[in-house]
Formats: C-alpha cells, sequence, structure tokens
C-alpha cells in the first residue's frame, strides 16, 4: 500500500528533513511560528494534554544570555540563528484538562493529582508535540536544529520555572550554506518493526 501524502510533502516532512546547523540572515516571523502552531496544535496526545511550551528568544539580551548556557559546539549556531526557540514541559498542564478534554473532566484529579504522575506524563507528550513542532517547522519551508547540549538548570533558573522542565532548544531558519551533515545510516524495516 502506498502513503497517501504526496511525495514532495514525505520528501519535505521526512526524507529531505536534517538537522540545519547553519542559517541564512532571512528573519522568522511571527506570522510564520503562528501558522507552525496553528497546524501543530492538532497533533495527539494523551487526554489531549498540551504540556508543551514555547519560549521564542528574540531579543539580543535574552540571546546573550542563552548561549552562554549552550555545549561549547552549539553556542556558534544558537548565536546566529534566525529564531532560537526553548522547548520544555510544563508540569501543570493538568490544570487545562477539563477544558482541553471535556469527555473526561476528571482526569485532572483522578490521574494527574500527584506531582510524579504529572512529570511524567508532561514529559512524554511534551516530547510528542515537540516532534510534531519540529515537523511543523519542515511545513512552513524553514529548517529546525534542535539540540539538547545545554545546561537544563541553567536555562530552566534563566528562562523558566519550577513547573517547567526544558525538554531541548531549537534553531529554526532557513538553511545555509553547507547546514547539515551526510545523511546518516537508518535502520531496516526488520530491525525495527516485530510482529508477534
Amino acid at each position: 500500500m502506498s502513503l497517501v501524502l504526496d511525495p514532495a510533502a514525505q520528501d519535505l516532512l521526512f526524507r529531505e528533513a536534517r538537522t540545519a546547523n547553519t542559517f541564512t540572515d532571512e528573519p522568522v516571523t511571527e506570522e510564520q511560528v503562528r501558522a507552525i502552531y496553528d497546524l501543530v496544535k492538532y497533533g495527539p496526545t494523551a487526554f489531549n494534554q498540551t504540556p508543551l511550551r514555547v519560549t521564542l528568544v528574540r531579543s539580543p539580551e535574552a540571546r546573550e544570555r542563552l548561549v552562554k548556557l549552550m555545549a561549547e559546539g552549539n553556542q556558534p549556531k544558537t548565536a546566529t540563528a534566525p529564531l532560537v526557540a526553548i522547548l520544555s514541559a510544563d508540569n501543570e498542564f493538568h490544570e487545562e484538562l477539563p477544558t482541553l478534554f471535556p469527555a473526561f473532566p476528571a482526569a485532572k484529579d483522578a490521574f494527574f493529582a500527584e506531582r510524579p504522575a504529572r512529570e511524567s506524563s508532561a514529559t512524554l507528550n511534551a516530547a510528542l508535540q515537540a516532534a510534531y513542532f519540529i515537523v511543523g517547522v519542515r511545513a512552513a519551508g524553514l529548517a529546525a536544529g534542535p539540540m539538547t547540549g545545554f545546561d537544563f538548570e541553567g536555562v530552566r533558573k534563566e528562562f523558566l520555572d519550577d513547573d517547567h522542565t526544558p525538554l531541548m532548544v531549537v534553531n529554526i531558519g532557513k538553511p545555509g550554506p553547507d547546514a547539515s551533515y551526510p545523511r546518516s545510516p537508518r535502520l531496516a524495516y526488520e530491525d525495527v518493526i516485530t510482529t508477534v
């Protein structure tokens, strides 16, 4: 069975998707970010929870503070990317569940009354939403450079609060020259898919 999605869209979203390490200086607009969010907000999560929070780092002083918290190899690209986003998990996401999951408003207290349960679910579902976000960046004709090489506690203290867990920093923009490394191998179907 073939895929329903147009092959060009398949290429854009997956086959040609690469982590970008350099970018042009073309800005990423608020309109583009809104379009990305308006698309990816429909990606499914457990109980329709939406724990992902996105902090856009636009001001020069905020960028400077963030760059200092990045691993050495990630500093230059974070300093020069047109837009940088800090993706985090909101551990108090459950407060929105009565609105977001009206089919079972009691889920808020039935499953997420305890902080450890919320943190676990927030991390898993925000990571899922982060993947949607990266694909959404591709759908907007931009490239993403997601990174986990940074001081997590430093980013939490500098940009977030104790109710948010940083997941990744994503550089966003039009890819520059030699933006990506050569494509690395992928596992074969037989190495991943098991039938029981």
